[in-house]
């Protein structure tokens, strides 16, 4: 939702390009970088025994590789490694 509100703010103009990076490719880096974090091996373990949520290195693409406009953004295709078939992804709303 997040996404689509960004695109809203926009009025239908283009997004800005800074350092290289559309709006839309900065917003997915931003989202990824959201969901970096440093822990132990043994933190990890029992994060995975006991929290519901997947890790945070899961969080940060995992999502993204199910929304078109990712693929859009970063231009990926068939041959890279983030891309994942069309009938595979998931579409909840």
């Amino acid at each position: 939702m997040a996404y689509y509100a960004y695109k809203k703010s926009l009025n239908g103009k283009k997004s800005p390009v800074m350092a290289g990076f559309t709006g839309e490719q900065r917003f997915f880096m931003a989202w990824a970088q959201g969901w970096k974090n440093l822990a132990r091996d043994a933190a990890e373990k029992q994060l995975l025994a006991t929290d519901p949520h997947a890790p945070g290195k899961f969080r940060g693409f995992a999502p993204l590789t199910n929304m078109p406009e990712f693929y859009e953004a970063f231009n990926i295709k068939e041959t890279d490694p983030m891309y994942r078939k069309p009938e595979v992804r998931v579409e909840i709303w």
